[in-house]
């Protein structure tokens, strides 16, 4: 897959993570593609290591499914860090 293709596998990834996760999530559509894409990334190398099943194809299900589900453990983890944050401040 180019890195084109990455950027908006995480854009969208990341967009669906949003819309699947209760709450609000700060950040606008930049700090959503960077999560998406740091989320596909970590779909991406948790379903090579666990299922042996890499993003390598952009319209492959299993990309898709590893790419949302990565960015949705991204954004609750970046939730957790920066809803800690808040409460402090």
């Amino acid at each position: 897959m180019g890195f084109f293709s990455f950027l908006i596998l995480g854009l969208i990834a990341g967009a669906i993570a949003k819309f699947i996760l209760p709450g609000k999530q700060g950040g606008g559509w930049f700090a959503t593609l960077i999560l998406g894409v740091v989320g596909a990334f970590l779909g991406g190398w948790l379903g090579g290591l666990i299922f042996n099943q890499p993003l390598t194809e952009f319209w492959s299900l299993a990309t898709w499914i590893l790419a949302i589900v990565g960015s949705v453990i991204v954004l609750a983890v970046y939730g957790m860090i920066t809803g800690r944050k808040r409460a402090n401040s």
